[in-house]
């Protein structure tokens, strides 16, 4: 979400780069460039590899015609015992009955019904370089938050979903590759979908219950999608703003003048630089908490009080 995100880091932090200093020695210079390209090359060959031995033993498709490779995988996995939780599972039993019985009546949520001070922290657009600093802040004053993931950046950054898993987090699909999914075809926007599936459960979480569309894009096709992956569309209701990185005092502001009981607040721990985010984090917490807020999990506030049916669609916010 926001003007300045960029899942594929390497490239614009390179191609922003200024020219290497002349040599000071008489040693040959490597270009750390194409030293990276090599070695993601490497990795790319050698996952693609597992990939196909994995699929030469597990055939079948899919009426989408999703990624056999990542399908066949995530199968294997969930034959040998791998992954905390059975297909549709995310969190405890009682957050994932709570999402289920949601499902029923509205394909998407913007906020709780307010019926109760709790409040969800929600974080796009991770796992990244600045993951574990939001995760630290999390941890040290014990808070559970939801983190809508892309898949693509589990390639460089899986440690921080496994850490997010392991903490009680819970993580929810942001796509595979962060686009407008209103411009994609039906086939597209599914494999979007699936594919960070397939990426989670490979890591051992629970297959996710929850998404966020990438800019707030979407359209009746994402909604037909979703259904048939059984997944609850995320809006958020608190907007913080810090994906403009304006500072930490209007990061805090914009918070916590929108905050009302059921609120859920968008954050972003990839994406950008986060520094301000985290620096914003524990102030937002402490004052959340000073006001009498208790800081769940989305599943967890759906759990306390769930929102209203008959609720209209949100407007699609990417201007499409």
């Amino acid at each position: 979400m926001g003007r300045s995100w960029h899942w594929d880091f390497e490239d614009h932090h390179w191609g922003a780069a200024r020219k290497p200093a002349a040599p000071t020695t008489g040693e040959p210079q490597v270009d750390p460039r194409a030293h990276f390209r090599r070695r993601r090359r490497g990795v790319a060959l050698a996952s693609g590899m597992v990939l196909l031995l994995i699929v030469g033993a597990l055939s079948g498709g899919h009426h989408h015609g999703a990624s056999a490779a990542a399908r066949a995988a995530a199968a294997a996995h969930r034959a040998s015992g791998g992954g905390a939780g059975q297909p549709g599972q995310s969190g405890t039993a009682g957050e994932n009955k709570a999402v289920a019985s949601i499902l029923a009546y509205t394909p998407f949520v913007r906020k709780g019904a307010g019926t109760k001070r709790d409040v969800a922290l929600t974080f796009d657009d991770g796992p990244g370089p600045y993951t574990p600093g939001v995760l630290s802040v999390l941890e040290r004053l014990h808070v559970r938050a939801t983190f809508f993931a892309i898949g693509k950046m589990e390639r460089y950054f899986s440690p921080s979903t496994s850490r997010e898993i392991r903490d009680g987090d819970v993580v929810g699909d942001h796509t595979e590759t962060h686009p407008m999914l209103a411009h994609l075809s039906a086939h597209e926007q599914y494999e979007e979908l699936f594919e960070q599936i397939a990426r989670i459960e490979l890591l051992g979480g629970p297959r996710p219950t929850l998404f966020r569309p990438p800019y707030g894009s979407f359209n009746a096709t994402t909604i037909r999608e979703l259904r048939a992956l059984h997944l609850l569309m995320v809006m958020w209701s608190v907007d913080a703003g810090d994906y403009l990185q304006p500072g930490v005092p209007a990061i805090v502001e914009h918070t916590l003048a929108g905050v009302r009981p059921g609120a859920i607040i968008l954050m972003h721990d990839a994406g950008g630089v986060r520094t301000q985010t985290i620096a914003a984090l524990p102030i937002i917490i402490h004052a959340l908490r000073a006001r009498g807020y208790h800081l769940v999990t989305v599943p967890q506030l759906l759990a306390d009080e769930p929102p209203p049916s008959g609720q209209p669609l949100p407007p699609n916010l990417s201007g499409d």
